[in-house]
């Protein structure tokens, strides 16, 4: 009876710890998630992945350093507008993960394998492949340990499934959307030095204005741009200024009201093509005959932004349509003004310009 309860208990601790150790994979996934275009270890047990793979790339780095392992990197978004905005977020987002391990364990670019996806989600997946034969030999190793405990009849402590044996297979989406700022058309599959670049789109949520060609003018103007999607964005203009001299002789008085919408474009979106509408008075008198009245009109304009620092831009911009004026004319007697008539005018043509200082506020 002893024997029979001895080979009974030998087998199944045998089955047991063979069906344990069969079930490592060689390969181990570690899954980051993002969220508001933003990664940061806290979030949603990224802290608990990233310490996991740390433990999993200490352990192989030698191996890892010499190019007998790689470390395979998917990125993944959907938040994009287009495909395009999809694989340029899924590049930062792959970019960020790495960097943890280039800092924090000092790996380099060739170690990696970077593939960015659009679609599936918005996560970045990191899997190391543990070559086989060491997956066979902890899987005879365990089979060998379960032998030897069933023969000296001790009670046998039940495998735990070690860190970097668990596989994450579900794709896990983010909680909420992201704000995506598209890079570029990246390739779908990135390796080696081509994966270093970061994202360089000219990206911002609001931004005060000045258009110093005004100002040169003597005419304050001030603005602000609200960028409702990294390609969408509304803008209001405003300008006004009163001068006189000569004994009010001479006149220079404007007002205006200038709102604008834009589709950035490029790769970097920092070109731009919009409408706009002007609405405003002005009182001009420069010789013997003044004008004085009101103006409105719109048109079509475009321009590009030269980035000189994080938080200052250069905005060059033109814009073409028509602007209808009603005016009177007049002239000063005694300090007095003198109606000489009225008139209105329709100009086809340029109908702004600018050089304008753009300071991001965030």
């Amino acid at each position: 009876m002893t024997d029979i309860r001895r080979i009974l208990i030998t087998t199944v601790l045998a089955l047991v710890v063979g069906s344990l150790a069969a079930q490592e994979k060689p390969d181990t996934v570690y899954t980051f998630r993002f969220v508001t275009d933003k990664f940061y270890v806290p979030f949603n047990g990224n802290d608990t992945e990233l310490a996991r793979l740390e433990q999993c790339v200490e352990r192989y780095r030698q191996e890892i350093l010499a190019g007998n392992i790689r470390v395979h990197v998917d990125g993944w978004c959907t938040a994009g507008e287009s495909e395009a905005d999809n694989l340029a977020m899924a590049k930062v987002r792959s970019n960020r993960v790495k960097s943890e391990l280039i800092v924090r364990r000092q790996l380099t670019e060739a170690c990696f394998i970077t593939r960015n996806h659009s679609g599936s989600g918005d996560y970045v997946t990191v899997r190391i492949s543990v070559p086989e034969e060491e997956a066979v030999a902890r899987k005879d190793e365990g089979r060998q340990t379960g032998q030897e405990s069933a023969d000296t009849q001790q009670p046998v402590e039940e495998p735990r499934e070690t860190e970097e044996s668990r596989f994450v297979a579900e794709q896990i989406r983010a909680d909420s959307m992201v704000v995506v700022h598209p890079e570029a058309d990246v390739p779908a599959e990135t390796t080696g030095t081509d994966a270093e670049g970061t994202s360089g789109t000219d990206s911002y949520t609001l931004s005060l204005r000045a258009n110093l060609l005004r100002w040169a003018t003597l005419t304050p103007d001030l603005g602000l741009e609200w960028r409702i999607t990294p390609s969408w964005g509304i803008l209001v203009n405003g300008s006004w200024t009163s001068w006189s001299w000569n004994d009010k002789e001479r006149r220079y008085a404007l007002w205006e009201v200038m709102p604008e919408v834009r589709r950035y474009m490029g790769r970097e979106k920092r070109g731009y093509l919009g409408a706009m509408y002007k609405a405003g008075g002005f009182n001009y008198k420069f010789s013997a005959t003044g004008k004085q009245g009101d103006l409105m009109g719109g048109g079509i304009c475009g321009g590009y932004q030269l980035r000189l620092n994080k938080a200052l831009s250069l905005d060059f911009n033109v814009a073409v349509g028509c602007l209808h004026a009603d005016y009177e004319k007049y002239t000063v007697l005694d300090g007095v003004r003198v109606r000489r008539g009225t008139e209105s005018k329709n100009w086809w043509g340029p109908v702004n310009a600018g050089v304008t200082l753009v300071w991001k506020i965030y």
